[in-house]
């Protein structure tokens, strides 16, 4: 939809400089998704920002705008990568792929943006490879130091990359997971990537891919601390623009379906492109990615899932089922927040990470408790929240079929499983 003239606000794309015109989806109001309270906070005011995401009609890059700054969103962050048995995997078999694919050994520098707690470089670390680790959060990057990998906390962009490069820092291996989506200044970072890699050095960058996210419908990957969500065309576009090429891509399956781009300096011609990525570019425009009409029916299609979600809920209140959540994360914040849901509809959120534990989801309030607590509640639902990694959830808390437990998901519809 076009956004209403009374609503409307003066946005300029982050990427092209372009008003913003057209409103991809409205999620309502929401604090920021891993902003969680203690108790002594929950009669405080607390402060939310519209979740209205626009889409330029230029370079198609889908976003929102800056509410908040990153220094203070990921100064200090709830997050922490190594929770996930799911994602180490995934990580460890990336590292293997990497030592194959490109050569990388003991002469070899990997630097990785946003390096979270090491859940990855200490892949590499444990095959004699010199990492450095990038962690803007000092509570996480405290928590990659004492597993032995470095790191330096601080956010990447042009001026950091410079005083890196002056360091003797340049990367062979470029690397970043779910990063791209995360900075505002999407031009200064990318050309941060640029500065920090070796003339011959590889990128690869892992993010949602926005097409998979429209396909699937999911609207909880959209959350403040997400800034831009791309599509292939988009991201070549941004890339382009900083002199680097990407010259293969893959699709992935995490987060729902994800892409891994591989770039190099634009000089660089010991690297051919591949087929997959004219396929891909290809594939995306007959999809319509590069027509504005593309964009704008999803707002219709996340109004139907918050219809069905909120009947399921009601329903079985009525018929007086307990309901517990589990995976404190920062999507099923978006997904809580955005249907109204409090601790009247769901009694409290499970989650592993201690960090989580004895707080508050932000917005709905809903507390956070130690998975053991469910031997005790024994509900009769649990919603999934990380859908994404579903299956390792129910394999983990499988238990709670002893009592005639079920679980649920509601992306991209709701199912009882």
């Amino acid at each position: 939809m076009k956004i209403n003239d009374e609503i409307k606000k003066t946005f300029n794309c982050r990427f092209c400089g372009k008003e913003l015109k057209y409103l991809f989806v409205s999620l309502g109001s929401s604090p920021l998704s891993n902003a969680y309270l203690k108790k002594n906070q929950l009669k405080q005011e607390e402060v939310s920002y519209p979740l209205d995401v626009y889409v330029c009609d230029n370079c198609f890059l889908v976003q929102l705008p800056e509410f908040e700054t990153p220094e203070n969103i990921f100064s200090e962050y709830a997050y922490f990568s190594s929770y996930s048995e799911t994602w180490l995997k995934h990580s460890e078999i990336y590292v293997d792929k990497m030592m194959d694919l490109l050569k990388i050994s003991k002469d070899s520098y990997v630097v990785e943006i946003a390096s979270n707690d090491g859940y990855l470089l200490q892949y590499f670390k444990g095959k004699g490879v010199p990492v450095l680790g990038i962690e803007p959060a000092r509570n996480v990057a405290e928590v990659a130091r004492k597993k032995g990998v470095p790191t330096e906390c601080l956010f990447l962009g042009k001026k950091t990359a410079l005083k890196l490069k002056e360091e003797g820092k340049q990367a062979d291996l470029l690397l970043g997971n779910n990063v791209l989506a995360h900075v505002p200044d999407i031009n200064d970072f990318v050309e941060g990537l640029k500065i920090l890699l070796k003339p011959e050095g590889v990128i690869t960058m892992e993010f949602p891919h926005l097409m998979r996210l429209i396909q699937g419908v999911q609207f909880d990957t959209i959350y403040h601390e997400h800034f831009s969500y791309f599509s292939f065309i988009t991201v070549q576009k941004v890339f382009k623009a900083h002199s680097l090429e990407i010259f293969d891509v893959e699709e992935v399956s995490t987060h729902g379906g994800s892409l891994r781009i591989y770039a190099k300096n634009s000089r660089d011609d010991t690297k051919i492109v591949s087929e997959r990525v004219l396929e891909l570019d290809q594939r995306e425009r007959e999809l319509g990615f590069a027509e504005i009409s593309q964009y704008l029916t999803f707002s219709d299609k996340v109004e139907m899932i918050k219809k069905k979600f909120i009947g399921f809920l009601s329903q079985a209140k009525k018929e007086g089922k307990i309901i517990v959540g589990y995976g404190a994360a920062a999507k099923g914040n978006t997904l809580l927040n955005y249907c109204g849901v409090t601790d009247s509809a769901i009694l409290y959120v499970a989650d592993k990470n201690p960090y989580k534990q004895g707080s508050y989801l932000p917005g709905s309030h809903i507390p956070v408790r130690s998975p053991s607590e469910l031997k005790e509640t024994k509900p009769d639902y649990v919603l999934i929240l990380p859908w994404n990694i579903k299956d390792e959830i129910m394999d983990q808390m499988s238990f709670i079929r002893d009592w005639g437990g079920k679980f649920v998901v509601s992306i991209p519809e709701v199912l009882v499983i």
